[in-house]
């Protein structure tokens, strides 16, 4: 199963998400709390997939991947995205990004995502 590290300001959307991926058998490697540090995470684990908030302070959640991406074009970043938040995900992409996912998380396509990517 899929190594995973999350990158999300908020510590109720990690707690949520974490809950919902170790149940389905994934493991959590690692949470960071603000792109710069997901990045550093990053390139000290080397995770399989990254989920990744877009808004966060520090370094945004655009900033950490274009600076994953740019270290390793293998990287496997998944967005995570509120509503509203369309340009943004439009940019994401544009980045490298693989997949994005919404809030609130529905465990069946989190899973079929995560499946998709770390494939």
């Amino acid at each position: 199963m899929a190594r995973i590290l999350i990158v999300d300001d908020s510590r109720t959307s990690r707690k949520i998400l974490k809950g919902i991926l170790e149940s389905e058998g994934y493991e959590i490697i690692c949470e960071a709390t603000n792109g710069q540090e997901g990045y550093e995470r990053y390139v000290e684990l080397k995770p399989d997939v990254v989920t990744m908030d877009i808004t966060m302070p520090v370094l945004d959640g655009i900033e950490a991947l274009k600076k994953i991406k740019s270290e390793f074009p293998e990287a496997k970043v998944i967005m995570v995205t509120a509503a509203g938040q369309r340009t943004k995900m439009v940019e994401a992409v544009q980045n490298g990004a693989d997949e994005f996912v919404s809030k609130p998380f529905e465990p069946d396509q989190l899973k079929k995502i995560i499946d998709k990517v770390a494939g």
